[in-house]
């Protein structure tokens, strides 16, 4: 065999590899968010009381999502059926500029969030069976805790994965089991969600907030 074809069947088996192995991450992770590519493909608005502002801009030569709120709530969401058997793993990345201080987040009266993410098992026509686990950045209640919405009740679990102790204006990375929050919380096993959604919200206590959101996606670990 000549030189020339060992060179050229090494190449194949070379490029056959990474072909491979792009295909097996590409199948074990969903992107959702693309913020980092100047991309909100799929992403639609939703406003409950007046417009958090949201607009992509660079931050550390990255390009991420900034929300603005004053006194308002308005989030963006994206459905899509996602198999939780196969990409049970949310993951992304936050930081915000400011709290909300002083708030009871357990009242409807403090249910304000400088950053959320939440994703939801729609109910369809039943929708007293609709689920959604609210991943929040606490400004006054602990790391950790988990407490019923104080609008929807015990069909949207409130889980603060950031509490006061998180520092102002740094970057903190987030992988959450999403089949295993919903089977905690709820007591279900759901194998799918329906959509995911963001949102950063002060209409109840008329403050302000800034927050930034990194991309957003779904892998198999």
């Amino acid at each position: 065999m000549s030189e020339r074809v060992i060179v050229t069947r090494s190449l194949f088996i070379a490029l056959l590899m990474v072909f491979t192995t792009q295909n097996l991450l590409a199948e074990s992770t969903l992107m959702m968010g693309e913020f980092s590519r100047n991309r909100l493909d799929g992403w639609e608005h939703k406003s409950f009381k007046g417009e958090t502002r949201y607009r992509l801009q660079t931050l550390d030569g990255v390009m991420v999502l900034k929300a603005d709120s004053r006194g308002a709530a308005s989030g963006l969401f994206k459905e899509q059926r996602i198999d939780l058997e196969q990409t049970p793993f949310l993951n992304w990345s936050w930081r915000v500029a400011n709290r909300l201080n002083g708030l009871n987040e357990q009242s409807k009266s403090g249910d304000d969030y400088a950053a959320r993410i939440y994703v939801v098992v729609k109910g369809g026509l039943a929708f007293w069976q609709t689920r959604a686990i609210n991943y929040v950045w606490a400004g006054n209640t602990a790391k950790n805790s988990v407490w019923p919405n104080a609008f929807a009740g015990d069909h949207a679990m409130m889980l603060a994965l950031r509490g006061p102790e998180a520092a102002l204006n740094v970057w903190y990375s987030e992988k959450r089991n999403v089949k295993a929050d919903l089977q905690k919380l709820f007591g279900e096993d759901l194998r799918t969600i329906d959509a995911v959604a963001l949102m950063t919200d002060t209409d109840n206590s008329g403050g302000q907030v800034s927050a930034f959101y990194g991309d957003i996606w779904f892998s198999k670990d």
